[in-house]
């Protein structure tokens, strides 16, 4: 008769906080040759790469992807918003304090159009939109000088969420109004939050009001 050795239990994992729930160490070579395939030399730039791992590129958009330009604050809120209550989001880059959410083409010329009739896009911060004609530099494939440093940091430019297949899935138009329409709305909702708490004023008289008569 055998005796049953249990299993022990597994180790739960540590919840993932907010920065590192998006942050990832790389682009992939299947997401290297999407981000090359914009490029008017793809192989040139994949070669560019090769030998300098750590160097950003510029890549013209409108064909391949179009790109949301938004201010870094307000893009986390839309990823929040994206990841939490809808289909997820396509690659996202951070480049000086801005966010850049790649999108499908077309996006670019549709969604301010769509923003201007929306009741809440006035509460939207402004946004930059790069489509057909225009160019973004994106960050190097690979972060290896921040990870080999003795004192890892964020980086000016940095993937946020990498592309890791050759046809990634990019959001439209319509999915980036939802997303910024929700995250107006959770903006405005924390600012009233805060705001009916306002702080003491210092100069204002105190009356003991248990006195009245």
């Amino acid at each position: 008769m055998s005796t049953a050795h249990p299993h022990p239990a597994p180790v739960p994992a540590a919840p993932a906080t907010a920065h590192d729930r998006f942050d990832v160490a790389g682009v992939t070579p299947d997401g290297a040759a999407w981000l090359a395939s914009a490029g008017t030399y793809p192989r040139s730039t994949l070669a560019h790469w090769e030998s300098r791992p750590s160097a950003p590129v510029v890549l013209a958009c409108g064909s391949v992807f179009d790109v949301v330009n938004v201010p870094a604050v307000f893009g986390r809120l839309m990823l929040e918003q994206l990841w939490d209550e809808g289909p997820g989001s396509g690659p996202v880059a951070a480049h000086r304090g801005r966010m850049l959410l790649f999108s499908a083409p077309g996006t670019a010329h549709r969604l301010p159009s769509l923003m201007a009739w929306e009741e809440w896009g006035r509460e939207v911060p402004p946004l930059l939109f790069h489509g057909s004609g225009d160019a973004v530099t994106v960050p190097a494939p690979t972060c290896r000088t921040a990870l080999t440093a003795p004192t890892p940091q964020h980086l000016d430019s940095r993937w946020v969420v990498a592309p890791d297949t050759r046809r990634p899935w990019l959001p439209g138009p319509e999915t980036l109004l939802w997303a910024c329409v929700r995250a107006a709305r959770a903006h405005a909702q924390a600012t009233v939050r805060v705001s009916i708490f306002p702080h003491a004023d210092h100069d204002a008289k105190v009356y003991d009001v248990s006195r009245r008569r």
